[in-house]
C-alpha cells in the first residue's frame, strides 16, 4: 500500500497481515502528459489533475443526495478518474465495493460493477455510483436502480441526459453532475 502517511492505528492494522509492503510517499511530481506505447505507436494524454469537491456539483434530480451521499459520490468520483474508460465505481460508506472498467460501454461496466461486488459479498443497496461520462440512454440508471443504488455522479452532457434524470425522478434516486469527465485509455 502506498500512502502519503500512516497514522499510528492504521499502521497497527494494516501490519497485521503477512507479506504486506507499505510505502510512505512524501512527494510527488505528476508529469502534464502521460505516454501509452500501442501496437505500432504512442497515445498521449494529459495527466488528470482535477478532483472536484461539493461545491462543483450540480444536483439534477428533484431529490438531492444526503451529505453522506456526497461524500461517497466524490470518493467515487476519484476512483473512476484513475480507472480505465468506459468505467464505473460503486462505494458504500467511503469503500469501493465494485468495479467495471476498460468496457465498450457503461451499461456493461454498470454489470460488471455490480457482479463484482455481489461475488465479493457486498450488498449494492443504498450504494452510490459514479460514472467517468455521461450516460447517453437511462438503461444505466435502470440497471443502477434494479440493484438498489440510490445515487450517481457522472458528467452529464448528452443529449439525452433528461431521460435518465427522469427515470432518477421518478424512482427516487438522486444524480448530481460535474461537468468534467475523466477518461483514462
Amino acid at each position: 500500500l502506498l500512502a502519503p502517511s500512516f497514522s499510528e492505528e492504521a499502521l497497527a492494522l494494516l501490519s497485521k497481515k503477512k507479506n504486506r509492503i507499505l510505502l510512505q510517499l512524501h512527494h510527488t511530481h505528476l508529469q502534464p502528459r502521460k505516454f501509452k506505447s500501442l501496437l505500432n505507436g504512442v497515445i498521449e494524454q494529459d495527466t488528470d489533475t482535477l478532483t472536484e469537491s461539493a461545491d462543483d456539483l450540480e444536483t439534477v434530480t428533484d431529490q438531492a443526495p444526503t451529505d453522506q451521499q456526497v461524500k461517497d459520490l466524490l470518493f467515487a468520483n476519484r476512483v473512476v478518474k484513475h480507472l480505465k474508460s468506459n468505467t464505473i465505481a460503486l462505494v458504500k460508506d467511503q469503500q469501493l465495493i465494485g468495479m467495471g472498467c476498460g468496457q465498450t460501454s457503461r451499461i456493461d461496466a454498470l454489470k460488471q460493477s455490480v457482479h463484482k461486488a455481489h461475488h465479493f459479498g457486498f450488498a449494492t443497496e443504498s450504494a452510490v455510483l459514479a460514472s467517468d461520462a455521461f450516460f447517453p440512454f437511462s438503461d444505466s440508471v435502470e440497471e443502477a436502480d434494479q440493484a438498489g443504488i440510490k445515487a450517481v455522479i457522472q458528467p452529464g452532457g448528452s443529449k439525452r441526459d433528461q431521460d435518465s434524470i427522469d427515470y432518477c425522478n421518478n424512482h427516487n434516486m438522486a444524480m448530481a453532475f460535474t461537468g468534467t469527465r475523466h477518461f483514462l485509455h
